[in-house]
């Protein structure tokens, strides 16, 4: 389908049935719906003409009002307010819904090519079908969801945005006016700060009703069409879980949190397999099979519905009850109902008794803290004094003698230290409940030395673990610019260390790195961030090669650009040779979830793309995807350029000031998203490098000005084109998909960006200057990537997604002037106390609306 083909449909299919179908909100039975619908779109209007006029949020709220005499007291005011923003939210979902509804009659203007293609290629190229099996079996795509507060849709919202999906498909108006009544009543706020327990079950929604459907549907797909079997490939699409396991920043993850997100994700498993194996039990009802019948009904039974003492692993056994009712069905019944087994088994080899890799992480400053405790407490009998493990590296590294122990704690123990070795001990539970598989990753953020991963497996060994039974891989997080640049010097170290590499050829001789996206990018802007990283694993990737290791790059790429998101899989379809690309492992979170796998058929469609981009990216390799070492070159100068331009930015002394002042920083530590704190070192004053990323980007895209998605990019193509390196660049931008893919995301933050609402600031004798600043690189971005990609307006190739991002701005608008308009009434210093609170409620419930729509937005 050509693009303009595609953007007819889409809104036809969309942006029509959206504004049909929300006419029906104004006939909602409920309270004032009608008013409040009535006005909106007044309010729209005026706020479009206040921001076009530079006028300030005060300015267009207060001129509004004055057109309605009825409100003249602010409370009225705020009330009126509240309820538009509640109205917004429920467009929101009405729009989420049609989107998703008309996903298969839309498609994706970026389709790197699907499985489908794949598949018909390989029916008719032998060589290349050989190529997929051999590749398939040994290869697989982990998608790591995260508790980071970027969705803020509770679990009935999320329900019932699916079935709307359901009811638009089937244009059953009906049901939709029904679905919008529910949708109308049904809270969408949380009235208290959510449990890691609770992020927990909140993801464990997509487990159970999308992700345990689909990759059996993928996996039975490759079975059928390349005749692989599937014993032959177990763990092609794998999931990891962090919600409850990670405790980095966190300090209200806790080993009973860990144990029942553990214990949780075993039981909704069982769940999904007594619901299958029911409809299994209906249909088999043929001699021969009774028994094996009878030993699944009580093993999916009791594993579902009652407390189970020492839970235990028992995959092989269902495996070989399956098999034989397979078996008995071949041989006696003609293979009767034999595909409602095999699915079973499919799902069974993919998700074990455990459903997804339950991961741990912590920083290192915690895992040194633990070490510190342990020698002070019991430094004689291991031989090793504290002073040993503070003075240098190499003195750390030879204090390290991996010996093994028993050691226990004091009750006056540091909290964070306790949690440490609980959640160690607790490793080994868990894993005899549901395998080695259901946790078996320790990751150690904020990764700046090699003692930190030896000293993580001492720990380990020092709490009860063997060196020839020690099940867990160690998972180094490198993400700021320094350690991107230190990761190479930290892993030879490991290599070379005759202990840890027993360990990793016990571990089958494979490394899982880290590479986060989200600080590098607060650390050294959006070029020099991907440009690190890319950098990083080409010289990783060359000293696994080296060393023979098996290399795992785990991408904590997050959701928007700003965060290494954006196009994610068509980064992996151009690594290029000089990058190991046979495992594609993720993090998604937030609205990335929903958006992306928040339904059977997008779920689908995005998980098919990771596989296609990681298997053609091996196999059929775009010359141009290799760097050439001038293009090199010219990359690593304009990242440095850019880096400068970053770096002056975020020593200006505003830099901070301006973003605590205009955004609603303040306001993500005080509404109820997450568990986790919006800033490391909560006690004390705010620094940058304490503040989270995600706080640090959705700060930012709230103020729809996304800086740490472009800015310095066009200081960096400024420089290219003054040194004379433009056609080099038009090169890179025309054949390199890593380097592509990287301006193409760029835009796509840019188009999110609206540099005239925050306009009244240009003049602002605190802030007018910097908001300069921010705003010259936005334009001179804008220029060079237009002139970059020779496009008239931005992300032109892709005219479906360009759409549907402004269309949703264009939605939350409205919100946006109401959260600025509150945030500047606070910092008048006018209002009563009881007003400041409700003033701090209403900018919370505009973050929700905004992030809601902006999908990939924080």
């Amino acid at each position: 389908m050509k693009l303009s083909q595609k953007q007819a449909v889409f809104e036809n299919e969309v942006l029509t049935r959206f504004d049909l179908f929300k006419s029906l909100f104004l006939t909602l039975p409920f309270q004032r719906v009608k008013h409040t619908g009535t006005l909106l779109p007044f309010f729209t209007t005026h706020c479009e003409q206040g921001v076009e006029s530079n006028s300030t949020p005060e300015t267009i709220i207060d001129s509004f009002f004055q057109q309605y005499e009825q409100y003249i007291q602010d409370e009225d005011r705020v009330d009126l307010l509240f309820r538009i923003v509640q109205y917004i939210e429920r467009q929101v979902v009405l729009f989420d819904a049609i989107e998703d509804s008309s996903f298969q009659a839309v498609g994706k203007s970026d389709e790197i090519g699907g499985l489908n293609s794949l598949f018909k290629l390989a029916q008719n190229d032998a060589k290349l079908k050989k190529q997929l099996v051999e590749k398939l079996r040994d290869f697989s795509v982990r998608l790591v969801l995260t508790a980071h507060p970027t969705q803020f849709y509770p679990g009935p919202v999320l329900g019932i945005i699916n079935d709307l999906i359901e009811a638009i498909k089937a244009n059953d108006i009906s049901n939709i006016h029904l679905l919008l009544q529910q949708l109308g009543k049904t809270p969408f706020i949380k009235q208290q700060r959510p449990t890691p327990v609770d992020e927990a079950v909140s993801l464990a929604w997509y487990l159970e009703n999308v992700f345990y459907k689909v990759t059996s549907g993928i996996q039975s797909k490759i079975d059928d069409e390349l005749e692989v079997p599937s014993e032959d490939v177990k763990q092609l699409i794998e999931l990891g879980f962090w919600p409850g396991g990670d405790r980095d920043g966190n300090p209200n993850v806790t080993v009973e949190s860990t144990k029942r997100v553990a214990g949780m994700l075993r039981t909704i498993l069982f769940r999904c397999y007594y619901r299958d194996f029911r409809v299994v039990k209906r249909r088999i009802t043929f001699k021969g099979v009774e028994g094996y019948l009878e030993n699944l009904q009580e093993l999916f039974y009791t594993n579902s519905f009652h407390t189970v003492e020492n839970p235990k692993d028992d995959t092989v056994e269902i495996l070989e009850n399956l098999n034989a009712i397979r078996e008995v069905l071949h041989s006696l019944h003609n293979g009767l109902f034999v595909e409602l087994v095999e699915d079973l088994i499919r799902k069974v080899n993919t998700f074990g008794c455990y459903f997804t890799t339950l991961d741990i992480r912590q920083d290192s400053s915690v895992l040194r803290q633990t070490i510190n405790y342990l020698v002070q407490e019991h430094g004689e009998k291991l031989g090793i004094e504290v002073a040993q493990l503070t003075t240098s590296e190499e003195s750390k590294q030879q204090a390290l003698r991996f010996t093994e122990d028993n050691l226990v704690y004091k009750d006056d123990a540091e909290p964070l230290v306790k949690d440490t070795i609980g959640v160690i001990q607790l490793l080994k539970d868990i894993q005899r409940s549901g395998g080695e598989r259901a946790a078996q990753r320790f990751i150690i953020s904020n990764c700046q030395q090699a003692s930190d991963i030896l000293g993580l497996m001492q720990l380990f060994l020092w709490e009860g673990w063997q060196r020839d039974k020690l099940f867990i891989d160690f998972v180094p997080l490198f993400e700021t610019v320094d350690d991107l640049e230190r990761a190479s010097d930290v892993m030879r170290t490991l290599y070379s260390n005759p202990i840890y590499a027993a360990h990793l050829e016990r571990r089958g001789n494979k490394q899982t790195i880290m590479l986060g996206f989200s600080d590098s990018t607060k650390d050294g802007g959006y070029l020099m961030a991907n440009w690190s990283i890319y950098n990083a694993k080409m010289e990783l990737t060359a000293l696994a090669r080296e060393y023979e290791v098996d290399l795992v790059f785990f991408d904590g790429r997050g959701g928007p650009p700003a965060r290494g998101g954006g196009k994610t899989q068509r980064f992996y379809a151009s690594m290029g040779t000089e990058i190991e690309n046979k495992h594609i492992q993720l993090t998604i979170q937030g609205q990335t979830i929903s958006s992306q796998y928040g339904s059977l058929d997008t779920a689908q469609y995005n998980i098919e793309q990771l596989l296609h981009a990681g298997l053609i990216s091996e196999i059929r390799q775009n010359q141009g995807d290799t760097l050439t070492e001038k293009q090199k070159q010219i990359i690593e100068d304009m990242a440095e350029a850019s880096h400068i331009k970053f770096l002056s930015l975020r020593n200006h002394p505003l830099f901070l000031k301006y973003l605590e002042a205009l955004s609603p920083l303040k306001a993500l530590s005080s509404i109820n998203i997450s568990s986790r704190p919006v800033k490391r070192n909560s006690d004390r004053d705010l620094r940058l490098e304490d503040l989270r990323a995600i706080s640090f980007v959705t700060s930012w895209s709230q103020l729809k000005q996304n800086i740490p998605g472009f800015f310095g990019v066009g200081t960096a193509l400024e420089w290219a084109e003054e040194n004379n390196l433009w056609s080099y660049v038009r090169n890179l931008y025309d054949n390199s998909g890593f380097f592509n893919t990287l301006i193409d995301n760029c835009m796509m933050s840019m188009t999110k960006s609206n540099f005239a609402i925050t306009s009244y600031m240009k003049d602002d004798p605190t802030f007018g200057e910097f908001w300069h600043i921010l705003y010259d690189e936005y334009v001179k971005t804008k220029s060079y990537l237009l002139k970059l990609s020779g496009a008239s307006v931005l992300m032109e190739n892709y005219p479906v997604e360009r759409a549907s991002i402004l269309e949703r701005e264009k939605i939350v608008l409205p919100l946006l002037i109401i959260q600025h308009y509150a945030i500047r009434r606070l910092r008048e210093g006018s209002l009563a106390i009881e007003q400041e609170d409700i003033y701090r409620k209403l900018i919370g419930r505009t973050i929700y609306g905004v992030v809601n729509a902006g999908r990939n937005l924080a």
